[in-house]
C-alpha cells in the first residue's frame, strides 16, 4: 500500500463536489470505491432524492454514475457534479461532448464547463440562421429535440462598407483599410461618412480609425465628391461592357445581377433586390444602370429603379422623369450627375462609384 493510500485508509478520501453552479467544495468519503448513492449522500442528498451524479474525468468529460454503480477513486481531489435531476442534458462545444444536469444552462456555465478562454467568442450553431452569439448571462433551454452545439472562435467585428461586409479581427479599423478590404479604390475621391443608428452621419477621413465596438454602428458610406442633382443628357446607348472591378464588386455585394440588351439596343446592368434606405415605401428595388458603348471613357449617368421609388412622406422626388423599359417593365430614372469640381474620371470611376452616387442620392432624399 502506498503512503498516500495508507493515509487515506485512516481518514477517508477527499473528493470535490459541485452543484450546477460548478462551485466545488471538499468532502470526505470513507469508501475508495463509492457508489453513486454514496456520493449523493456525501453531497447531502437522501436516498429517496432523484439525483444525477456526474464524474468529472481528467480530460474534462462528464461520466454519469448510476446509484448502484461504483467509482474507483485513484487520488484525492477527484471531482463530481451532483444535483437534483431526473435526467442529464447533452451539449457539444467545438465537437467535444458534455453532460449537464439542468434543463437551463447559461453562457457562463457553458464557458466554465468547456473551459473556454476569455479571449474567445461563444456561439450557438444554427442551421437556417446565422450562428447566435452567446453572452455569459444568456440562458439556453436544453429541453429541445437534439443536441445543442456550441462553437468558439476568436472575436471578430464587422462593418458594412458600401454594401460589402468587412470582417476585422481587431475591435477597430482604419477607414482606408476598410475601404480597401471592400475592394474599392480609396483614392477615387470620396466623401466618407460613418452611419451610427439614431445619430447624425459623421464625416471621416481615410486616416481615421473606427471603433467597431461602438453600439449602433451600421456602415461606412462613400459618396463621390461634389454630387449634384441635374438634368444633363444621358449618354448614348451602344455596345455593352463591364470591367473586372465592376464584376468583383457586384459579386461581393451578394446580390443577383445580370446584363440585359433590349430591342431598342439599350443595354443595362440590372441588380436585383438592391437595398433602399428607410423613409421609402419599399425596402428594396431592382436598380439599373445604362452603360454607354465606350464606357468607361464615357460616363455612367444617373440610375433607374423598378418599382419606382416613392417617399413614405408622400413628397415628390425631383428629377426622376427619365424612363427605360427593361423586360416590359417601365423603370423610372433619377437624373443625377457629378458636379464640375469632380467630373467623371475614366481611370477611377466605374460601376462601383456610380452605385455610391445612387446610394447618396437616395439617402439625401430622406435626410441621411
Amino acid at each position: 500500500m502506498s503512503e498516500i493510500q495508507a493515509e487515506n485508509a485512516s481518514h477517508g478520501w477527499k473528493i470535490l463536489i459541485a452543484d450546477v453552479n460548478l462551485d466545488f467544495r471538499a468532502r470526505n468519503i470513507e469508501d475508495r470505491t463509492p457508489t453513486g448513492a454514496q456520493l449523493a449522500e456525501a453531497a447531502g442528498f437522501k436516498p429517496a432524492d432523484q439525483v444525477t451524479v456526474l464524474h468529472v474525468l481528467e480530460d474534462g468529460e462528464l461520466e454519469d454514475i448510476r446509484p448502484t454503480e461504483t467509482v474507483g477513486l485513484k487520488k484525492d481531489g477527484e471531482r463530481f457534479v451532483i444535483a437534483p435531476a431526473d435526467r442529464s442534458y447533452r451539449i457539444t462545444v467545438d465537437g467535444e461532448r458534455f453532460d449537464w444536469l439542468a434543463r437551463i444552462i447559461s453562457g457562463a456555465m457553458v464557458r466554465k464547463l468547456a473551459k473556454v478562454p476569455a479571449g474567445k467568442e461563444l456561439l450557438l450553431e444554427r442551421i437556417d440562421h446565422p450562428d447566435r452569439p452567446i453572452e455569459p448571462d444568456t440562458l439556453i433551454d436544453l429541453d429541445k429535440p437534439g443536441v445543442e452545439s456550441f462553437i468558439t472562435r476568436k472575436p471578430r467585428w464587422e462593418i458594412n462598407v458600401q454594401g460589402v461586409p468587412v470582417i476585422s479581427d481587431a475591435p477597430s479599423i482604419v477607414v482606408r483599410e476598410a475601404i480597401v478590404q471592400a475592394g474599392i479604390d480609396p483614392d477615387a475621391g470620396w466623401l466618407i461618412f460613418l452611419k451610427v443608428h439614431g445619430q447624425p452621419k459623421e464625416a471621416q477621413e481615410l486616416t481615421d480609425t473606427v471603433d467597431l465596438r461602438r453600439p449602433g454602428i451600421e456602415k461606412l458610406r462613400l459618396t463621390p465628391k461634389n454630387v449634384d442633382n441635374g438634368e444633363a443628357a444621358a449618354p448614348p446607348a451602344g455596345d455593352f461592357a463591364l470591367l473586372d472591378a465592376d464584376e468583383g464588386h457586384l459579386d461581393r455585394l451578394g446580390l443577383r445581377w445580370e446584363t440585359v440588351i433590349e430591342a431598342d439596343q439599350r443595354r443595362w446592368l440590372l441588380i436585383h433586390g438592391y437595398p433602399v434606405p428607410g423613409g421609402y415605401t419599399v425596402t428594396q428595388t431592382r436598380l439599373a444602370l445604362e452603360v454607354p458603348p465606350n464606357y468607361p471613357q464615357a460616363a455612367l449617368y444617373g440610375f433607374y429603379a423598378f418599382p419606382p421609388l416613392a417617399l413614405a412622406s408622400g413628397r415628390e422626388i425631383p428629377r426622376t422623369q427619365m424612363r427605360g423599359t427593361i423586360r416590359s417593365e417601365l423603370f423610372h430614372g433619377w437624373s443625377r450627375h457629378r458636379g464640375s469640381a469632380a467630373p467623371w474620371n475614366p481611370v477611377k470611376d466605374n460601376v462601383v462609384t456610380q452605385l455610391a452616387l445612387a446610394d447618396a442620392a437616395m439617402a439625401k432624399e430622406v435626410g441621411e
